[in-house]
């Protein structure tokens, strides 16, 4: 089912989860792993808390030692439950006191609370004039008589402590009730009384960091000496400024100042309150010794229980803390260590770490609209330096001269041109358009990459991976970096079999190769003709045989004519066969480079671009995310 909202257009709480639980996985392995560790343990426990009962209230009465934490639980709950004292800690673990507990002994399984104590309608105050033995009468001395349920006979009850008591020698007074919880409007409530988070005792200040981070509803027990202490303003106050929709402030003792000075104290808690950003939070001034206060404070909590909305609250402010707590890290600020970052003293700060608010939580930063596309060209010019594909692209023109010069020159010495190795093949480059069959692709023969090159290609990915981050908050900027080069070590194998596996050009030889080979062997075959004819001419008049008739053109006799006209006519073809191959060569290696171009741009892509995009979309999501997860407004 859809939870609860806070207000009309804000996002769902099982959105802000989602969000939340998003953030959290996009950020691992980029952010603090204790802020990581803290958003995934508040999704934990907020699906474990949605799955119990969401009739009942756990609220916590937490406070130092001597504040009267433990008489405010012995009073609202009507019993002697709760050992007191005023100079050392005497509460070691939780217990509870229970408002029609049934149905919650799976929500105080997952609290971990041994110690309960169900509370009757008649066990509890139903209006200023207590019945007989139900009352509660404090005195000096003697503590507050409760009835059957503190242990003893009616009318007899238990003590609960001098910090409880009157002035020397007042008589009993009986404290003014709590109006309606007789009638139920406590129904569903679980008072918890933690140990104090002073304590001297390790193991109590655990058990309380513990409690506050999983309770519905958080009652903070003061006192007029010890209100401004640092160590819960520090330590718990500022670091639950999310919370301050379920948290509750109490000023104990009052009747120890007189009403001036309770005011002024009063105000003063206010404001300090306010500086910890928690502004609004209800702050009621009581005495557990006079019952003042303590039915605006009783009303207070049945309002809250009668709601059923804390538990969802509270969820609501643990998430936007862990939210708040993931956009800080990003931020570069500096992830909250000590534990969780859900709530409480390890919810965003370390103890004693002052750490801020989700009120004034590092803004998120928008990823920079950066194209990777952009960035392609200077990246794979330094790739292309150190792939050889200058090399390549010489080898290309000459393989192409070569490869033309062998097929349209003159016959006489075109057999030399098969002594001279083929540039391409001794570069293990297979013929322009042999890769069309798809076969494996080994590695070439081109020069290994020369410490130049190979700087100037970490030079290009760096500036390649600067300019997509600019902008980014450091932790994600330089995990942008770290994806650019991600893939080092694949680099150069993959530039190697990119060059390898380009086709250089077309496979079918020009036409005019063929033409002009078979113009040469035509005028080799006239030179060879008129050679033959005059040779034997000569071996004619060498034998003073009669000479044969000798046609002529012109002047000229033809045997004269094929032979010079055939060498001259060969020579000719050859020149201008070799202009011809060296702007072909030209064609082909401007062809080939575009090809090994855009091969190299796709390793470049593949290798450095894609990592690096990825990252970026992996932030822009992030943002996304955590938006959802702070519902939106930014805290």
């Amino acid at each position: 089912m859809k939870l609860l909202k806070r207000r009309r257009n804000a996002v769902s709480l099982d959105s802000r989860l989602e969000g939340l639980a998003e953030a959290a996985d996009l950020a691992d392995g980029r952010l603090d792993a204790d802020a990581v560790a803290g958003a995934r343990s508040v999704v934990s426990r907020a699906g474990v808390r949605r799955s119990l009962s969401i009739d009942h209230t756990a609220v916590a009465l937490a406070g130092a030692t001597g504040s009267g934490k433990s008489s405010l639980f012995n009073l609202l709950s009507g019993t002697g439950l709760a050992t007191v004292g005023v100079t050392r800690p005497t509460t070691s673990t939780a217990q509870a006191a229970l408002w029609r507990g049934a149905g919650s002994g799976p929500l105080l399984d997952w609290l971990d609370i041994p110690r309960r104590h169900e509370v009757s309608p008649a066990g509890a105050w139903s209006g200023p004039e207590a019945p007989a033995g139900r009352g509660v009468a404090v005195a000096s001395g003697q503590g507050a008589r409760v009835g059957d349920d503190a242990g003893g006979p009616e009318g007899q009850g238990v003590r609960v402590g001098d910090d409880a008591g009157g002035p020397e020698g007042r008589g009993a007074v009986v404290v003014p009730g709590l109006d309606g919880w007789a009638e139920g409007d406590a129904a569903g409530l679980i008072l918890l009384d933690l140990p104090d988070h002073d304590s001297i005792e390790s193991a109590h200040r655990l058990e309380v960091d513990r409690l506050v981070e999983l309770v519905d509803l958080l009652v903070w027990v003061l006192d007029p000496q010890k209100y401004a202490d640092a160590a819960v303003h520090e330590r718990y106050l500022r670091p639950l400024a999310r919370h301050r929709d379920v948290m509750v402030v109490v000023l104990n003792q009052v009747d120890r100042l007189t009403p001036a000075a309770a005011e002024r104290c009063l105000k003063d808690l206010r404001r300090l309150l306010d500086e910890d950003g928690l502004a609004g939070v209800p702050l009621v001034g009581v005495s557990a010794r006079t019952g003042a206060g303590l039915p605006e404070l009783g009303s207070l909590l049945a309002s809250r229980v009668a709601d059923r909305r804390s538990w969802a609250a509270r969820l609501a402010a643990d998430v936007g803390t862990a939210a708040d707590a993931l956009v800080r890290a990003s931020a570069g600020a500096g992830a909250l260590t000590g534990g969780s970052a859900g709530s409480g003293p390890r919810a965003g700060a370390s103890p004693g770490a002052g750490a801020r608010s989700g009120a004034d939580a590092v803004a998120t930063v928008a990823a920079p609209e950066v194209s990777v596309d952009g960035l392609a060209g200077p990246l794979t010019d330094a790739l292309s330096e150190a792939a050889g594909v200058p090399t390549v692209v010489e080898a290309v023109a000459k393989a192409h001269r070569h490869r033309s010069v062998a097929a349209t020159g003159w016959p006489l010495t075109r057999w030399i041109r098969r002594f001279r190795p083929d540039p391409l093949r001794r570069l293990r480059l297979s013929a322009p358009g042999a890769r069309s069959s798809g076969g494996p692709v080994g590695r070439t023969s081109i020069p290994v990459t020369t410490v130049v090159q190979r700087s100037r290609m970490d030079t290009a990915i760096r500036e390649a991976a600067g300019a997509a981050s600019t902008g980014l908050p450091a932790p994600w900027a330089a995990a942008v970096r770290q994806a650019a080069r991600s893939h080092g070590d694949e680099l150069e194998d993959g530039l190697d079999r990119a060059v390898a596996a380009t086709s250089l050009g077309p496979v079918r030889r020009p036409v005019w190769w063929r033409v002009a080979g078979l113009a040469q062997w035509a005028v080799f075959a006239a030179m060879l003709a008129g050679a033959l004819w005059l040779i034997g001419l000569l071996g004619m008049d060498y034998l003073r045989l009669p000479q044969p008739y000798l046609p002529t053109a012109g002047e000229l006799p033809w045997p004269t004519l094929l032979l010079t006209g055939g060498i001259l006519l060969g020579l000719l073809i050859a020149l201008l066969s070799r202009v011809a191959a060296w702007l072909g060569g030209r064609r082909r290696a401007r062809g080939a480079a575009r090809a090994l171009r855009a091969s190299i741009g796709q390793v470049a892509r593949e290798l450095v671009l894609d990592p690096v995009a990825g990252e970026l979309s992996r932030y822009r999501r992030f943002t996304e995310a955590v938006t959802v997860a702070r519902n939106g407004d930014g805290g």
